[in-house]
Parts: structure tokens; C-alpha cells; sequence
């Protein structure tokens, strides 16, 4: 049986970090469904749209949470169970993984930065706190939450390496997992690279533009009247 718990334990990760708190903490609070607006990605950023503060720092801190926990378990208490570094690492990335790609939401998930800083966090408190403060740092001076993320992915796992022997004892398996983590970050930020490359990406703390009504309606009333002279019978196709 103890041979079944890094899996079992990697399971139960992968179903935490399947909630998405994005959509839940909305729902609760009677926000509109963030996938709906926006980036219509479910994170902490795209709450913050809906003008609700409330809402984004809550989001932000249980998507950090369900990140942190596993991992922390496992550090914790994983021994007795015979769950060491490697099942540390597995659980931290399964939970990452359950935010981009959630069961309980088809599959559709959130770009990972809060979970990840939460990984982060449970592997080591100063490896997470340096990614938050590079965050910050990015985010405070050029104002894209997407171009801070960008920053502390690609850092992050380069920092850990680096630093093996000063802040930390680097484990090659949560050097392994964190390096992924890194890339899927990246690749769930093509389309922002892509939109800062262009000028486009909206800063922190711009409100989604409200949705604008339908124009075919309109646009079809004022076709009809625009050809009443010709009394021709309006188009229905």
C-alpha cells in the first residue's frame, strides 16, 4: 500500500489544484464569470478587471494556496509515508497542472502564476519570496502583469540553481519541476508576448471595457429603412 501514496498523494494534488478559485470566489461574490471578459482567462488579473479588489486578492491568494498546501504536506508529513524530494516535486507540478488544465472545468484553466508562486513557496520560502519580489518589481515599473509573470518564470528556476548552497540545498527533482513549470508559464503566455511584441497587452488595473451590444440588429433596421424608397422586401437571409 505505501507504494501507492506518491501516487495517490500526486492524484489529490492534481483535484486541488483543479479548483479554480477564479471562477468560484466570482460566484460567490455575484462577479461576472471571468472567462466571459477580459483575457477571459480565470486568474487573479482578469477579477481584478471586473473592478473588484476584493475578489482578485482572494483569488490570488487561495490559487497561491492550493499550490503551497500540497507541497507542504508532503514536506511535513510525506516521510513516514515514504513520500521524499521526488513525490515533493510531483505533487507541486501536478497541482500547477490541475490550474491549466482543471477537471472540474473541462480542462480550461487559468496561466498558473499564483499556483506556481505557491509551489514555489513550499519548495522553499526564500526561492518564493524572491519570484514574488521579482514580480513586483517587473510589475511595479512596467505596469503588465503578463511581462512580470514572463520575468519571474524564466528567473525562477535559474535563481534556485544559482543559489544552491546560500539560501538553499538545490533537490535536482524540484530544479526538474520548477524548470517545467517555467515553460508551461511561457507557453501559456504566448499570446501576451505576442500582444506586448505588438503594443497591445493591457496594463494592471485596467477594467475590462463593458460588452458592447449586438450591432446586427440595429445595423438591419437602419438597412431596411435605407431602402423603403426602392420598396424592396428586407433581406432574410
Amino acid at each position: 500500500m505505501q507504494s501507492l501514496y506518491p501516487l495517490l498523494a500526486t492524484v489529490a494534488a492534481y483535484l486541488v489544484g483543479s479548483l479554480s478559485f477564479a471562477v468560484i470566489v466570482s460566484r460567490v461574490m455575484g462577479l461576472s464569470d471571468p472567462r466571459t471578459f477580459g483575457s477571459k482567462n480565470p486568474g487573479a488579473t482578469n477579477v481584478l478587471r471586473s473592478g473588484s479588489k476584493a475578489a482578485a486578492v482572494l483569488t490570488l491568494l487561495l490559487d497561491a494556496a492550493k499550490g503551497w498546501l500540497p507541497v507542504a504536506l508532503v514536506a511535513w508529513f510525506g516521510a513516514p509515508y515514504g513520500l521524499g524530494e521526488g513525490t515533493l516535486a510531483m505533487v507541486g507540478l501536478a497541482a500547477f497542472l490541475g490550474h491549466l488544465y482543471p477537471v472540474f472545468f473541462r480542462f480550461v484553466g487559468g496561466k498558473g502564476v499564483a499556483t506556481a508562486l505557491g509551489v514555489l513557496l513550499g519548495v522553499n520560502g526564500w526561492l518564493g519570496l524572491a519570484a514574488m519580489l521579482i514580480w513586483l518589481a517587473m510589475a511595479l515599473v512596467f505596469r503588465y502583469s503578463s511581462l512580470a509573470s514572463i520575468a519571474a518564470a524564466v528567473l525562477a528556476p535559474v535563481l534556485y540553481v544559482l543559489a544552491d548552497g546560500a539560501l538553499w540545498s538545490m533537490n535536482k527533482s524540484a530544479a526538474l519541476g520548477i524548470a517545467v513549470m517555467g515553460l508551461f508559464l511561457l507557453y501559456r503566455h504566448a499570446e501576451n508576448i505576442n500582444r506586448l511584441i505588438k503594443g497591445t497587452e493591457s496594463r494592471l488595473g485596467k477594467k475590462a471595457p463593458p460588452v458592447a451590444a449586438p450591432a446586427h440588429a440595429g445595423a438591419h433596421h437602419g438597412h431596411a429603412h435605407s431602402h423603403a424608397k426602392s420598396h424592396k422586401p428586407a433581406d432574410r437571409a
